[in-house]
Parts: C-alpha cells; sequence; structure tokens
C-alpha cells in the first residue's frame, strides 16, 4: 500500500479531525444518567476548522478524507 507524505498543514489538519473524533466520541460516552445532551467543547471545533482552513481543506471533504484514509486508515473503534 502507497504511503501518502502529508504536508505539516495537512497532517495538522487530519490530527485536528482525529482529537474532534475522540472528544466527540467521549461526550457520547460519558454518563447516561448525566441528564444533559455530549457537548463538545467550541475550542476544540474551532481548532479543526483552522487546521482544515490552512490546509487548504475548507469545502473540499472529497480530498481531505482521502488524506485521511491514506495516512490512517483503521480508525480506532473502540
Amino acid at each position: 500500500m502507497p504511503t501518502a507524505v502529508l504536508t505539516d498543514r495537512e497532517r495538522a489538519a487530519v490530527q485536528a479531525y482525529l482529537r474532534l473524533l475522540r472528544t466527540v466520541r467521549a461526550a457520547f460516552d460519558g454518563p447516561p444518567d448525566g441528564g444533559r445532551p455530549p457537548v463538545v467543547p467550541p475550542a476544540v471545533i474551532a481548532e479543526t476548522e483552522r487546521a482544515l482552513k490552512a490546509a487548504g481543506l475548507t469545502g473540499n471533504e472529497d480530498a481531505f478524507f482521502e488524506l485521511l484514509h491514506s495516512w490512517c486508515p483503521e480508525p480506532d473503534r473502540r
């Protein structure tokens, strides 16, 4: 399988996206009796948006998910 060589900005975008996914999972996996809907901190979403914009991937989901898959083909499914 060919290995993609990401730019620093592309790598930052992928890492920010993966952090966002982990944060969302943690929010949904929280205590079931919390009585509140899961909340993702705005800073996590903003970090991801900034990283995607800096990498030129805003509005280009196909290119981003292709990068994501090439860099992290098997997402953590815990």
